[in-house]
């Protein structure tokens, strides 16, 4: 159904701009041309969160990372094996699906801890990811309170995935 809706979107789109007498091809070239700009923008920031994210895996600072927040999640009911998606998850996707990858293939996926790794990578966003994107693009916003409150939405949100799939 939709492989057939976003021609005839297209198709319809372009009927107006010829009904309205517009330059459809300038207009679209236009379009693409900010598009090329906001991606060449983006891209230090997408580069550095990568390089940032690498190097503090390589220097072990991770580990360490896991070892000293564990009894603070342990506190709220979050076991120990999910701190490194909970730590992954605001940088990198694709890493924290190989992490819930792992996680059910070592403890099974109808296992309380994949069902708590499932939920906490559906429910949640690369954070920084999505910062660096929407802030790359709006110079005058402030930038430290937007990334605070999220990060402290996000923990919410896993502590309440835990407490869900504890109770289903």
């Amino acid at each position: 159904m939709i492989e057939r809706i976003i021609p005839l979107f297209i198709i319809l789109v372009f009927l107006l701009a010829a009904i309205k007498k517009q330059k459809t091809y300038d207009i679209f070239v236009g379009g693409a041309r900010k598009a090329f700009e906001l991606v060449l923008g983006i891209l230090p920031y997408l580069v550095a969160i990568s390089i940032m994210t690498e190097l503090f895996t390589l220097s072990g600072l991770n580990n360490a990372l896991i070892d000293l927040l564990a009894n603070f999640f342990n506190f709220f009911g979050v076991d120990k094996r999910l701190v490194p998606l909970i730590l992954l998850k605001p940088f990198s996707g694709s890493g924290s699906l190989s992490l819930v990858t792992k996680i059910m293939q070592e403890n099974g996926v109808d296992s309380y801890i994949s069902r708590v790794a499932a939920t906490i990578y559906g429910s949640s966003e690369t954070i920084f990811y999505i910062s660096a994107v929407y802030f790359s693009a709006c110079k005058n916003k402030p930038k430290l309170l937007p990334v605070l409150i999220v990060l402290v939405s996000n923990f919410i949100s896993v502590v309440f995935a835990c407490f869900i799939c504890h109770v289903l």
